[in-house]
């Protein structure tokens, strides 16, 4: 539920100024990682907020509707469901800050203009609350309060990742609906990293129905030292003992190949030993495994979790049955790798492969 394209920015703008540039290659390098959904939100981190974020839209619209073979739009969860079974990989177009929503007719706005998910605020203090890094928590403003019960209406995700303590606490008890921790870990194995979650806010974040996705960043996982893959798997496992595991899930907050666009080499921000990243959802799954979750808890932790999370926080009158024609891969685009009804694929969030597809009911109460 944080997972990027890429971490090279200007790559990243070429194809979505001229999708033909995204390549099959391109199409490769992320089908391998395993993930076939993403949710590459970002903080655009220009002065004009709302031109800031209407330039990322218009990108992302450009690139995801471009074509039939590679990348696809996720906006119901009928194309959370469907896109994957017809081989393509999909998008869900979200923000790490709600800085543009200055009003419930913004939200309306915005989610009609694809937008599906929204941190409430970044680091620092914006109108709606406090960020993890601002000098003093206020909390949840009485506009922030309005922003959510508003997003709960439209069916817009709210997201806390980078929100303070008090803010997060607040946000989670306004709403009506599950609440998302996309991308942090556990601030009891990272004391003292602003960004990781104490054991309130999980707990909070669990009793309102949401998920948190644990970061491969590397100084969200240390506790002294460099850290490896057990200390990675350790924050999984912390969170599912404190809540269960139908609240954890995968946000790595990285590309597929996590290197330094600038020197090529292997970013030192996710420098985990024992982790490869390009490897990491299959090595997550083995270590969950080898600690004795079963293939559907690491399922649930791979995808379906935050798959569930989505369909109880999105309108219920974007599911329609899917015929099997409208399943059907367009003949003339490559064909996927081939995938086995025993394989795992990642999901920062993932689809189930066919063999276990278990569609959300749209008759039952939210």
């Amino acid at each position: 539920m944080l997972g990027l394209l890429t971490l090279d920015w200007t790559r990243l703008y070429d194809w979505q100024r001229r999708p033909d540039t995204f390549s099959l290659d391109d199409f490769r390098d992320l089908e391998a990682l395993g993930v076939n959904i993403f949710h590459p939100a970002v903080e655009t981190g220009v002065r004009d907020r709302r031109a800031g974020v209407d330039r990322w839209l218009v990108g992302w619209h450009r690139l995801l509707r471009s074509g039939p073979c590679f990348l696809g739009e996720v906006e119901t969860i009928n194309d959370l469901m469907t896109l994957p079974l017809r081989g393509r990989i999909g998008v869900i177009v979200g923000f790490q800050n709600a800085d543009h929503l200055s009003s419930r007719e913004d939200v309306r706005s915005y989610f009609v203009r694809g937008q599906r998910l929204s941190q409430l605020t970044y680091n620092s203090r914006n109108a709606l609350g406090s960020g993890c890094l601002a000098p003093l928590d206020t909390g949840l403003t009485g506009l922030g309060a309005t922003i959510v019960d508003e997003m709960n209406e439209v069916g817009m995700a709210i997201d806390v990742s980078h929100c303070g303590e008090r803010t997060t606490l607040e946000a989670i008890e306004a709403s009506a609906r599950p609440v998302l921790v996309t991308h942090s870990n556990c601030a009891a194995l990272s004391p003292g990293q602003p960004r990781c979650k104490s054991d309130r806010v999980i707990r909070a974040m669990a009793q309102s129905g949401g998920v948190i996705g644990m970061t491969i960043v590397r100084t969200f996982v240390q506790r002294g030292g460099r850290p490896d893959l057990d200390d990675l798997i350790d924050h999984f496992d912390h969170a599912a003992r404190l809540v269960g595991v139908e609240h954890v899930g995968l946000g790595s907050d990285v590309d597929p190949a996590a290197l330094d666009p600038a020197t090529r080499q292997p970013h030192p921000l996710y420098a985990i030993r024992g982790l490869d990243p390009v490897s990491r959802v299959f090595q997550i799954a083995d270590r969950l495994l080898a600690r004795g979750y079963t293939s559907e808890h690491v399922r649930l932790v791979l995808g379906d979790n935050f798959r569930r999370a989505l369909a109880d926080i999105w309108p219920d009158e974007t599911w329609r049955p899917v015929s099997e024609r409208e399943l059907r891969r367009d003949p003339f685009c490559p064909a996927p790798f081939p995938r086995g009804p025993g394989d795992l694929p990642g999901v920062e969030t993932t689809a189930a492969p066919t063999t276990s597809l278990k569609l959300p009911d749209p008759q039952r109460p939210r």
